[in-house]
């Protein structure tokens, strides 16, 4: 059965993309942990099929990215499964059960988690319980299935796998022991950089800063605009960002670019004091494991991190403003000396009151910083920060340049983004504004930044960039489609330069673009008519509060039936849609079934099921495909 097996021992394997199947694979961790199984969490990528023979069990947590593909952390394992040459009977004694994390708004909902459901069984690996599936859109959130199938999970457990008489589960009120704890550094006490005061460090903030953390896989960029682009007085800000690397990198329409930004200083000390942290905020401090089964470092590359302080990681590393999981409450309660706030905390990891988590927690957006201030009680050693408080994730922003805007006249490789910076109001009256957005909107040009450029999921071949297509894209969600008519031009200016006099094999292209004002939102409004010279393209357009009756872009699609069945239908185009995930995929989705339905004038017009079927088809040929967010 390959290496000595552990007698009860558990695989916890995630494929993350922004840090939520992770989460949960932590959390699945911690219930296998409770139930005194030896057990081991990391990526896909770090583990290999031939190590799951060594465990009980192995749990598989995965999301689903682009169009049904698995997170870059969970490809290498994924190949490594779909050799030609391996038997079905490969995986034979591996027991395994698997959580996929998706969002029904699209087509290919949870596609990931299920593939590699089927792959597993295929190679003879047993199913030990049913599969479950998370969605985005769900109205309790991820937390909504998660919680339920774990409960479930846990029992069904405990029953094939049950203790040895007088051993007992370790109960929920007993903390486990964190995998990695913080200690102080003998010798030189403080860090001389830190002893800057909080509020001349917030001064300097809104002018430069340099990014100098070692994070993984990352290139030094350098924002050379940060341009607001609607009117002072529009309800949303939002920013052309430009940012630019000496290296040549090549990336194509889809890709996008990850930010890891950081926590504000005023934060940062709001925390200490409330922790009662100051004594050690500035002191160099080192992150050490404590326990004999190796667990990954929660932050990679943090040991060649120069003289690090409890301020530094609280500032560079740790995400203050995120919304806490239920998991947050039940290690916070450990914490307090307060008998009704430890009660109330752990009413909230309560599977039966999921919906006064959501109530307290996503609803409002209420932020961990919140959360300790209203249980002031809950004060947590600053040695067990990095176990307690989530790590900061980066946020992923489309690229909107392509063709000859991916360099500058230098010959730097560029970036353009698109950014809306996130503020509102919520439910409970508070301005909530997005920890990423906050970050990038008071960066000056000059500074620099550490970013990973990502794989999209558009995959255009170069065909279906010269083809003909439709791209659909509201708001923000037009970036990648710039990128898409950028490129394109470059296609067409490299066909005439080899071939002059020669009309280039080009393709229309129509751009559905969506906002609320044609003055104050209508993003790359030049770009669009210099491309009108380059590309054979259509811009079609529908600000909803430009007049008395809202117009949204699937209204626009049923204003040109033929149009669109002509670009679809007739000449086998190609559809992007891009943009808010939730609402606006599936009315877009709904309009074009109805095109199929209507737009045909040779007299032969489909019915429902055919338009159906010719959508569907469209998707498994990757001629209909979603980037949304």
């Amino acid at each position: 059965m390959g290496s000595p097996q552990q007698s009860r021992s558990a695989l916890i394997l995630y494929g993350s993309e922004t840090g939520n199947a992770q989460e949960v694979a932590e959390e699945l961790g911690a219930l296998t942990e409770r139930l005194r199984f030896g057990t081991h969490v990391c990526e896909l990528n770090q583990s290999s099929p031939e190590a799951l023979l060594s465990y009980t069990l192995t749990i598989f947590v995965v999301s689903t990215t682009g169009q049904g593909d698995l997170p870059a952390n969970a490809r290498t394992f994924w190949k490594s499964l779909l050799l030609k040459r391996l038997p079905a009977t490969y995986l034979k004694g591996v027991n395994f059960s698997s959580f996929g994390l998706g969002d029904s708004s699209y087509p290919k909902f949870n596609w990931a988690a299920r593939k590699l459901y089927k792959r597993l069984l295929q190679l003879g690996a047993n199913d030990i319980y049913p599969a479950g599936e998370a969605d985005q859109q769900h109205p309790e959130g991820l937390e909504g299935t998660v919680i339920p199938w774990m409960t479930d999970f846990r029992k069904n457990l405990l029953d094939r796998h049950p203790l040895p008489t007088g051993q007992h589960p370790i109960p929920d009120d007993v903390q486990l022991p964190p995998k990695w704890i913080l200690r102080p550094n003998e010798g030189e006490p403080y860090s001389a950089a830190e002893k800057q005061p909080v509020a001349e460090k917030s001064a300097a903030l809104l002018h430069l800063e340099h990014d100098t953390r070692p994070l993984p896989n990352t290139l030094s960029a350098t924002l050379v605009e940060n341009r607001r682009v609607t009117p002072p007085k529009h309800w949303q800000d939002v920013r052309h960002i430009c940012l630019t690397v000496p290296e040549s990198v090549s990336y194509v329409p889809g890709d996008m670019i990850a930010i890891t930004p950081k926590s504000v200083p005023a934060d940062v000390q709001t925390l200490i004091d409330l922790m009662g942290w100051n004594e050690q905020a500035d002191r160099l401090i080192s992150l050490v494991p404590t326990g004999n089964i190796p667990a990954p470092p929660p932050i990679p590359n943090l040991d060649s991190y120069p003289k690090l302080t409890l301020r530094m990681l609280l500032t560079d590393y740790l995400d203050l403003k995120a919304i806490p999981r239920r998991s947050f409450f039940s290690t916070i309660a450990h914490y307090t000396n307060d008998s009704m706030h430890r009660e109330r905390l752990l009413e909230f990891t309560n599977p039966d009151y999921l919906d006064e988590l959501w109530d307290y927690t996503t609803r409002p957006r209420r932020s961990i910083l919140e959360v300790l201030h209203e249980f002031d009680s809950v004060k947590i050693p600053w040695q067990h920060a990095v176990s307690v408080l989530p790590v900061m994730r980066a946020r992923q922003f489309s690229i909107a340049s392509g063709g000859e805007r991916k360099r500058t006249p230098g010959g730097d490789t560029q970036f353009e983004l698109l950014v809306a910076i996130v503020k509102y109001q919520t439910v409970i009256k508070r301005i909530r504004e997005g920890v990423c957005t906050k970050y990038l909107s008071v960066l000056q040009p000059g500074s620099t930044l550490r970013v990973q450029l990502q794989r999209g999921g558009l995959n255009s071949s170069v065909q279906q960039l010269t083809g003909a297509t439709v791209l659909i894209g509201p708001g923000t969600g037009v970036a990648p489609l710039r990128s898409m008519l950028w490129e394109k031009a470059a296609l067409v200016k490299a066909y005439r330069e080899q071939n002059p006099g020669v009309e280039p094999p080009i393709g229309p292209t129509i751009l559905l673009y969506g906002g609320r004002n044609r003055t104050a939102d209508f993003f790359f409004q030049e770009d669009w008519e210099e491309l009108r010279g380059l590309v054979q393209l259509q811009v079609l357009t529908a600000f909803s509060r430009d007049q008395q009756q809202k117009v949204y872009v699937q209204d626009t699609i049923r204003q040109h039936f033929g149009l669109f069945f002509r670009l679809l239908h007739d000449i086998e185009g190609s559809v992007y849609i891009c943009g808010s995930s939730g609402h606006m995929p599936q009315a877009v989705r709904e309009a074009l079934i109805e095109t199929f339905q209507h737009g045909s004038t040779s007299g032969h017009p489909f019915n429902r099921a055919e338009a159906e079927e010719y959508l569907i088809g469209m998707e498994k040929s990757g001629r209909y495909k979603q980037e949304t967010w």
